[in-house]
């Protein structure tokens, strides 16, 4: 018998607890507890698992990758998820799938309620004075800041493999720590039963509205992503726009078939050299890095559930919240969390960092495994569009590929 895999098991449960909560009503409000001490778990190891996974991703690559083409790869992966986040912003806004639902019994704790703070405050904010303050308090901008500034320094100290044992030692405790987060996501199920029990029981039905909401927004969010990409890069590498979209239709297949992109990797791989002309060399460095360090499904997603979260709660970012919502998006992609039920992580670093309630997170949690076919297929496209984009910088870009694709379509006909 085949096994459910966690994303289906935190579907049933949220059924599940919406079922409970509307047989039971306000007498089942009590197992928010167990959701709580759910949530709870997962914030007490995510912070130092993305403190190690962004020092040990950029303290790993090769310094003469990291030179050479670690800045063109960089710079593409920061605007493509910057594009993406802002997007998320702007399609919550139009399509507003949070509004209309007050949630009872929960107020947000942070600053989303007071006056807009200068850019130069908001900047400064993201710098830390003291590392292990940044710590105790699960400042995540300041942290993530920290861990980048460590992880290029262990790696230029490290040419000589003078500082291999110092880079061990980070794989070793990150190793540690998805370890605990996989042990406690097996709770999942069960944590997001009881929350979707609670919110249910305390305000009805009407909450599965936005979920419908938020799903049409992101697919909308996502073609329309998808357009800026390919449109930019025909454009961009001077190759023609239905042989690249042709290029891309196997790699997207899979990857919204089976919403990983560790799975997707060797179709990115093949199909990157066969089928879109990119060289080896650029496509072995860009795309196992991409999937590292670039998420532009994850940073569309929350961004967009940032908006729809604040909407539910009868409240609006301000400026401020924008830009920390657009920065948290984009370095939450930094070593992405390599756990079942990623989104579901990401979005406990973001929501509290927001001052929005953490049992907020139950809401979306129910319908990840859909968010995450969406989130895929942005992420995979992403990280082989940039692979172009430097193929044709490097002029290891062979667009001949393009022309068979064309040939063998006219030669079916």
């Amino acid at each position: 018998m085949k096994r459910i895999n966690l994303t289906m098991q935190i579907s049933i449960g949220m059924v599940i607890g919406i079922i409970l909560g509307l047989v039971f009503g306000p007498k089942i409000a009590g197992i928010q507890l167990f959701g709580n001490i759910f949530l709870r778990l997962i914030q007490m190891a995510v912070v130092l698992l993305i403190f190690g996974m962004v020092i040990e991703s950029l303290g790993q690559i090769k310094a003469n990758q990291l030179k050479k083409l670690g800045t063109k790869t960089a710079i593409w992966f920061l605007v493509t998820t910057v594009i993406a986040a802002v997007l998320g912003l702007i399609i919550g806004y139009m399509m507003r799938p949070g509004a209309g639902l007050k949630l009872a019994t929960l107020h947000a704790n942070g600053s989303l309620g007071k006056a807009p703070k200068d850019i130069s405050t908001i900047v400064l904010s993201f710098f830390p004075t003291n590392i292990f303050e940044a710590l105790a308090s699960g400042n995540v901008i300041q942290v993530i800041i920290f861990a980048i500034l460590f992880g290029i320094v262990l790696n230029r100290a490290n040419t000589a493999g003078k500082f291999d044992q110092v880079l061990e030692l980070v794989k070793a405790i990150n190793g540690l720590t998805i370890r605990l987060v996989m042990l406690v996501m097996k709770l999942a199920p069960l944590g997001i039963m009881a929350l979707m029990a609670w919110v249910t029981a305390t305000n009805g039905l009407k909450v599965i509205l936005p979920l419908v909401k938020f799903l049409v927004a992101f697919g909308i969010g996502s073609a329309s992503f998808l357009i800026v990409l390919f449109v930019g890069i025909s454009w961009y590498a001077k190759v023609p726009l239905g042989g690249l979209i042709n290029g891309f239709s196997r790699i997207m297949l899979v990857a919204f078939t089976t919403t990983s992109s560790a799975i997707s990797l060797p179709v990115e791989l093949a199909d990157a050299e066969s089928r879109l002309g990119v060289g080896k060399a650029i496509s072995q460095l860009v795309l196992p890095l991409g999937m590292a360090l670039n998420s532009n499904g994850l940073a569309m997603y929350l961004s967009l559930a940032c908006v729809t979260l604040t909407q539910m709660m009868g409240l609006d970012l301000t400026p401020g919240a924008m830009v920390q919502v657009v920065v948290l998006a984009l370095i939450s992609c930094l070593g992405t969390v390599v756990v079942p039920g990623g989104g579901l992580v990401a979005l406990t670093i973001v929501v509290p960092t927001l001052g929005l309630p953490l049992q907020t997170i139950a809401i979306l949690a129910g319908i990840d495994w859909f968010s995450g076919m969406f989130r895929t297929v942005l992420n995979v496209v992403g990280d082989t569009t940039t692979a172009i984009a430097i193929a044709a910088d490097e002029n290891a870009l062979d667009r001949t590929v393009y022309q068979r694709q064309t040939a063998t379509k006219l030669n079916l006909k």
